[in-house]
């Protein structure tokens, strides 16, 4: 594994998107905000798409892991804007 500074960058993005996610799990419980439950789980998945970006750009650069990238990513947009919708719902 090739340690230059792309490679730094992605792992950075993979462990900044993984702390994100383990911040606002940490919070949900303890406030139970149903806001800071998708924004977990959306940055979840975001870190879960920034993985796939460091395998398949530094592991296994032979191996095409684009697809995977793209449908974790549209996950976790959806995932937020699916918690954006059912939030509204909530207030009325």
């Amino acid at each position: 594994m090739d340690l230059s500074f792309p490679t730094a960058v992605y792992l950075l993005c993979f462990l900044t998107s993984l702390a994100c996610a383990a911040l606002l799990g940490r919070s949900y419980l303890r406030n139970r905000s149903s806001m800071l439950l998708w924004s977990a789980l959306c940055f979840a998945l975001l870190a879960l798409a920034n993985l796939f970006v460091v395998l398949d750009m530094v592991v296994f650069p032979d191996v095409n892991f684009r697809l995977a990238r793209l449908w974790s990513s549209f996950a976790a947009v959806a995932v937020l804007l699916f918690g954006f919708i059912w939030g509204m719902e909530d207030d009325r």
